[in-house]
């Protein structure tokens, strides 16, 4: 386990393309069922003000490690690398804790 480290998500960018799902699974070897992250659809519902609200949120699971064969490589989790649309970031709980700071769409993971 990686101490001191994290993924940070920004949902508010996210696409839905389930790319992080994807590398997670090759990286690990991951069987049909298992999920290192998920990306989660809170589906479309009309908010009071007349606005929709949808969502895809990208949600690391309990076999997160956070690639913690790779970062000894010196590379980034995979889910990050392969995020199209940039919205999953690595780093120290530090370094997330002030990029989430006035965000309103976002989460910190640490296994």
């Amino acid at each position: 386990m990686l101490e001191g480290y994290a993924l940070y998500v920004d949902y508010e960018f996210c696409s839905g393309c389930k790319s992080c799902e994807l590398a997670c699974k090759n990286e690990h070897g991951f069987g049909r069922e298992e999920w290192g992250i998920k990306v989660l659809e809170d589906k479309p519902w009309k908010k009071e003000d007349g606005h929709w609200n949808w969502n895809y949120i990208p949600v690391p699971s309990d076999l997160c490690d956070l690639c913690v064969e790779r970062f000894e490589k010196g590379r980034e989790p995979s889910c990050v690398q392969h995020c199209q649309a940039k919205v999953v970031e690595f780093g120290t709980y530090e370094e997330l804790a002030e990029k989430m700071a006035g965000k309103r769409k976002s989460l910190i993971f640490r296994p």
